[in-house]
């Protein structure tokens, strides 16, 4: 891979083409593009502290939540989003927004780092699990819609 990963906020020159990415990302997955309200809600969601962004360049980007861990009295960091688009894939991008955001978590002192995915994203799980994820099991993940 070319390129450094690196967090990113909205004071950094890169950030409205981060964003531009996110775009695609969630276009990827159905949603209408929408570059400037992508950028507006990418924007207060780091600024509140609710995500954390790194990227690479234009390649891909990782965001991040770090959530209390109750009972260990710790923190939790969970990857809400992992994208690299199809032009960069196969470069090993992907592995590295994964390793920056574990080494982040391991040097912050986190208890664990999760995430989810689908069940048929077989690229997505064979990186997850060469980079040692396993799978959680004897949990149910429940979503009650609001709107």
């Amino acid at each position: 891979m070319t390129g450094q990963v690196a967090w990113t906020t909205p004071a950094d020159p890169g950030f409205a083409a981060v964003a531009a990415l996110f775009d695609e990302y969630r276009t990827h997955y159905g949603e209408p593009p929408d570059v400037e309200a992508t950028l507006a809600w990418l924007t207060g969601q780091v600024t509140a502290g609710r995500l954390r962004v790194a990227a690479a360049a234009d390649l891909g980007f990782v965001t991040t939540a770090v959530l209390p861990a109750s009972l260990t009295l710790g923190e939790a960091w969970l990857v809400r989003d992992l994208y690299v688009p199809a032009r960069a894939r196969r470069r090993g991008v992907a592995r590295a927004l994964l390793t920056h955001v574990v080494e982040a978590a391991r040097a912050a002192g986190a208890r664990r780092v999760s995430l989810q995915t689908e069940t048929g994203n077989a690229p997505a799980l064979a990186l997850y699990a060469a980079a040692g994820f396993r799978p959680v099991t004897g949990l149910e993940m429940l979503n009650l819609p609001l709107g």
